[in-house]
């Protein structure tokens, strides 16, 4: 049992310098802005935790050993801001104010940690705890609630492990700090969660770091053309095609399982077919190119000229207006009411 802080604490030591690694990449990819820094971010908040709750680390007195502090106990809050970015959602304007409350938060228990007070502490401490267990349950529900959108596997994949793994640890941490403090764990939960970072980052790092082959061999042949359909594709596409002419994009809550199986066609070909031959990137942006042809139309028609837009959005499929407004502006460039007003212009 002695051995038992050692090993977390080599444990820990792999998992930051795979993080690092981690961040290190993400930054300087390709990716949105704000998704890179989302990232980062979060792989920054991560280490922190894992520096500052190892049972090696001696806490030291000073403001400056706020910054760590902070940032190890925003972790849940940056998972939600991240999961936001990472399943391409808008960010809620709440977001300030959470980030407010977890600042706030995180500051006042550090502040009454070397008060000596610890009545004060344990109520602060677990005021503390059962905020942040909304962030980290939120971002659950949003990986759970997009993992059919994605239409590319391999990132599917990624995309729900990473922030279903990291939710878990999440609030198995925060559990525990409810019933043993931030510094207090038993010696096998420390272990648990250190073998549990590590792996979960070496599976992150493995997915998403390459060797550049340009740097260690010279690059292969260009790859060969993609092919044309394959008969058993054309006639997936042609039932897809049908379906999308009857109007089945326009029912509300449709997935990509849900149309699977009304096509009566295994889930992963419909998948391979849109993604991989037609070159969508997730569900939402295929359902999206059908709705949004069919609001221009609705638009522009003299005799939906007085239909209202929320009218309009709910027979297309949108649960309320919000989404179809940001679909609409994202793809034509203009909300739905503008088009219908520019329409109408330029045919006077």
């Amino acid at each position: 049992m002695e051995s038992l802080p050692l090993i977390d604490s080599v444990m820990r030591l792999i998992t930051i310098g795979q993080m690092a690694l981690i961040a290190m990449v993400i930054g300087r990819g390709a990716a949105p802005r704000r998704f890179r820094v989302s990232a980062v971010a979060l792989m920054v908040s991560l280490i922190a935790f894992m520096t500052v709750s190892t049972p090696l680390f001696d806490l030291s007195e000073g403001a400056c050993w706020r910054v760590p502090e902070l940032l190890s106990q925003s972790a849940p809050l940056l998972l939600w801001v991240f999961a936001h970015y990472l399943f391409e959602r808008e960010l809620p304007r709440i977001a300030v104010v959470a980030v407010g409350v977890c600042v706030i938060g995180c500051w006042t228990y550090f502040s009454w940690l070397h008060t000596g007070n610890a009545t004060a502490l344990a109520v602060v401490g677990t005021v503390q705890r059962v905020v942040q267990f909304g962030p980290v349950v939120l971002a659950l529900r949003i990986a759970i609630s997009q993992w059919g959108n994605d239409l590319v596997e391999k990132r599917r994949l990624l995309r729900a492990v990473f922030v279903g793994l990291v939710g878990c640890m999440s609030l198995a941490e925060l559990i525990k700090e409810v019933f043993y403090g931030f510094f207090g764990s038993p010696p096998l939960f420390a272990i648990g969660f250190a073998a549990a970072g590590m792996v979960l980052s070496a599976v992150v790092g493995a997915m998403l770091l390459q060797a550049d082959p340009d740097l260690l061999f010279d690059p292969a042949k260009p790859a060969a053309p993609t092919p044309m359909l394959t008969p058993s594709e054309q006639v997936l596409k042609a039932k897809l095609d049908a379906a999308m002419a009857g109007g089945i994009h326009r029912e509300t809550g449709l997935t990509i399982g849900m149309l699977a199986s009304r096509l009566a066609v295994p889930e992963h070909r419909l998948r391979a077919l849109i993604n991989q031959r037609m070159g969508h990137r997730n569900f939402a942006a295929f359902l999206n190119l059908h709705r949004i042809a069919d609001a221009r139309v609705m638009l522009a028609d003299p005799t939906l000229v007085d239909l209202p837009i929320l009218t309009i959005a709910m027979d297309l499929g949108y649960g309320s207006v919000a989404p179809f407004n940001r679909a609409f502006r994202d793809t034509i460039g203009q909300t739905p009411s503008d088009y219908r007003r520019t329409v109408f212009v330029e045919k006077s």
